[in-house]
């Protein structure tokens, strides 16, 4: 076991997991953040999509051990009341069927408009493509993309 010292959603956490533990674990078992999703355990589906320093990461495969002093920001850091423009346009076109893999979705999605705020058809594909939705929502995703990009200011 070792020690490891945290920033999550903007706070500092305390975890003594083994070094090789996904992110996934510490923040779902150690630290109590369900929002963040399992899926496969093998960073294909995107259930367990989080943000490190603002890029997307799959948290089941990435070691707790490789964050070090990053900034992790988790579904439930996104925004304090559910009101982050993605978050809103995700309600607004009814993206959700099962909502399984609607975490990961969002959180990919917010990661590509923090970094290009009015991106294409094409870029909304390709940022999204790893992340898999069993209920085949692809075409409410990338609307509400779009329509996020549009509340963004």
């Amino acid at each position: 076991m070792a020690h490891y010292n945290l920033q999550i959603n903007g706070r500092a956490y305390e975890a003594d997991v083994d070094a090789d533990t996904p992110l996934l674990w510490v923040l779902r078992d150690s630290l109590g953040m369900v929002g963040t999703k399992f899926g496969c355990g093998i960073a294909q589906c995107g259930a367990c999509t989080v943000h490190l320093n603002g890029i997307p990461v799959k948290a089941c495969s990435l070691p707790v051990s490789a964050v070090g002093a990053k900034n992790v920001t988790t579904i439930e850091g996104l925004s304090p009341n559910g009101d982050h423009p993605v978050q809103l346009a995700w309600k607004e076109v009814d993206v959700a069927q099962c909502g399984y893999c609607q975490a990961g979705q969002i959180m990919a999605a917010s990661a590509l408009l923090a970094k290009n705020s009015k991106p294409t058809n094409d870029q909304i594909d390709t940022a999204m493509n790893g992340n898999i939705c069993r209920c085949g929502t692809y075409h409410k995703v990338r609307e509400a993309v779009l329509l996020a990009s549009s509340k963004i200011k």
